[in-house]
């Protein structure tokens, strides 16, 4: 291995380190084990040339108990062995699992930005198990393996030298096999690690894309692209088995020409009388003990490899920082009054493309602040920036005078609600949908909080009422549904900065008004960032704040900003001047409706 895949295979035993005891035993077990296999081709031996030859019963019948007794201490440690042994794979196995879900917790969005589902689900499944399979009995079984052969070829150098060099004559061939093995597997076992990952991603992107596939009749589209996958990982696999046979094979061929050349040298010795029938049979039978780990040593050199290259994927993982960090001595952020402020903001998702350039504004504390702009102006990314999602790349954001950056990401967060435009539900149900924020909640105080979204009229009406569990990602229910129950997950949080990305996008105008009448009332005291593409939505907003190439060209009030030309003026007069002007031209009273008679 190279001196990289030495550390990489250090750093996974380091998961033991926590279990010494449990090592111990385990490892005292099969040194037990190895000890005692060692002990018993001597005690035939004697059996052959003593007992048998010169005819002493009563060591015949020594040697018998001592063998069972043997087998059966033998029995005992073997059982500790393999528990232990178990026990720590499945222990390394928990440990490493837990420590990518936590990580994967603290990761910052931009990691998310970049990162596949499939992928990291692979990482978290298969490549655990393949670390699993090897920390545990896979690392004993190559340990014992290694000491076993250690010992034998001290044992019969000490025993008969030249018997012993003539038997060991084939192994310096199937140390370079096992070698070149090594060599040729790792690379191997690291590709079809990618591979499944890659399987993962078609596999997951499929299915959360299941009705966009069916919808567009793409099913054969996207089992040619499964099947190319799953072939091509096929014969990776396949690959990796035929070079681990072909080793094998010469493995088992030079271990039967060690065997063969012990019965034809140590044949001649034993005619002359220079060794004896039972050393002969005691030599076979050391050979005989490295059969079995010998054929295992390929295979359990694969399982190190897989190891190796699943526990790189798992360290690439465990290695990457998070971009959001708390610095040392981050205060815990007081009950916020909900004033914020950009000074000269500006922010990248990658060096040298800003996306946001030199943003200044300020929003007193109650005040509800409205953002609007084409696609792709930087609406979201400014708001993610309050709670503080991603790091500014220049410049500040404070709330009630505090950086974000001083403070803890847990009593900053916890003060702001967020409606994604992105809807997300958990497959759970609704109550507890609704009260992910404050899991403390109770069932009155979810109650009013959907009522305030205009959701429970819907919620009661459903078979489990709010015990109904919904689908992944709330496919159960309508867009406006989805909306409407993160809408009071929000607001169930009793935020002190509130913040709604395009959150009534997914609603019909009815349904929008019954929430924007709700958001009025419970948006009181709160300071509230409101992104919305009509402009019906943003009328009311006591700042509006135009976005237009990650710069805020405009801002003031909607009276403000459609007395003068740019960008709000030609959004009004697209979206919202027709519709006001036919408004008042048919209001109730005008006399101007030919059906309308007045009384």
């Amino acid at each position: 291995m190279a001196l990289s895949r030495w550390r990489t295979l250090l750093r996974l035993l380091g998961y033991l380190r926590p279990y010494g005891w449990r090592v111990a035993l385990a490892y005292g077990s099969m040194f037990a084990v190895i000890g005692l296999n060692l002990i018993v081709p001597w005690i035939v031996r004697d059996v052959i040339d003593r007992g048998l030859a010169r005819g002493d019963r009563p060591f015949l019948l020594v040697a018998a108990g001592l063998i069972m007794g043997i087998a059966l201490v033998r029995a005992v440690f073997g059982g500790l062995q393999m528990y232990f042994g178990e026990w720590l794979s499945f222990r390394v196995a928990y440990d490493l699992r837990n420590a990518i879900y936590r990580h994967l917790q603290r990761l910052s969005f931009s990691f998310y930005d970049s990162a596949q589902t499939g992928d990291l689900m692979s990482r978290v499944t298969a490549d655990v198990e393949q670390t699993q399979r090897f920390t545990g009995m896979g690392l004993m079984q190559l340990t014992n393996v290694l000491l076993l052969v250690s010992a034998v070829v001290i044992i019969l150098l000490r025993a008969n030298a030249r018997l012993a060099l003539v038997a060991l004559l084939p192994f310096p061939v199937l140390f370079f096999l096992v070698v070149r093995l090594s060599r040729t597997l790792r690379p191997l076992a690291h590709a079809i690690q990618v591979r499944l990952g890659r399987l993962g991603i078609v596999m997951q992107e499929s299915l959360t894309g299941i009705r966009v596939v069916k919808a567009f009749a793409q099913e054969p589209h996207e089992l040619e692209k499964f099947r190319r996958e799953n072939e091509a990982f096929y014969r990776q696999r396949v690959t990796l088995v035929d070079r681990w046979v072909e080793n094998f094979s010469t493995m088992q061929l030079f271990l039967a020409v060690g065997v063969g050349l012990v019965l034809w040298f140590g044949g001649r010795e034993v005619l002359r009388g220079t060794v004896t029938v039972g050393t002969l049979f005691a030599f076979i039978s050391y050979i005989g003990q490295l059969a079995q780990p010998i054929r295992q040593l390929g295979f359990l050199i694969s399982r190190a490899t897989d190891a190796v290259a699943s526990a790189e994927r798992i360290f690439e993982i465990l290695d990457v920082p998070p971009d959001v960090r708390e610095r040392p001595g981050a205060v815990e952020l007081p009950k916020l009054r909900g004033h914020v402020r950009f000074e000269g903001v500006s922010f990248a998702y990658t060096e040298g493309h800003p996306v946001l350039h030199d943003i200044s504004f300020e929003v007193r504390p109650g005040q509800v602040v409205a953002l609007i702009g084409p696609t792709g102006s930087g609406k979201s990314t400014l708001t993610a920036l309050i709670p503080r999602f991603y790091d500014v790349t220049a410049g500040r954001v404070l709330v009630d005078g505090h950086d974000v950056r001083d403070v803890t990401l847990e009593s900053l967060r916890r003060q702001i609600g967020i409606v994604l435009q992105d809807t997300f539900l958990f497959s759970t149900t609704i109550h507890e949908n609704i009260a992910y924020g404050r899991p403390d909640a109770s069932r009155e105080e979810v109650i009013e909080a959907a009522k305030a979204a205009h959701a429970h009229e819907f919620i009661v009406a459903l078979p489990e009422g709010y015990d109904t569990r919904v689908g992944e990602r709330g496919v159960t229910l309508s867009g406006g549904q989805r909306q409407r129950i993160a809408i009071a997950r929000a607001l169930l949080m009793d935020p002190r900065i509130l913040i709604l990305d395009d959150a009534t996008s997914s609603v019909d105008t009815e349904t929008e008004y019954l929430i924007q009448q709700a958001l009025a009332r419970l948006m009181r005291g709160r300071t509230t960032f409101l992104i919305a593409q009509r402009l019906l939505s943003v009328k009311e907003a006591d700042l509006i704040l135009v976005l237009d190439r990650g710069r805020v060209v405009q801002r003031g009030t909607h009276e403000e900003l459609v007395r003068v030309e740019g960008v709000y003026r030609q959004i009004y007069d697209m979206q919202l001047r027709e519709q006001e002007r036919l408004a008042a031209f048919h209001a109730p009273g005008s006399g101007r409706w030919p059906w309308f008679t007045k009384n």
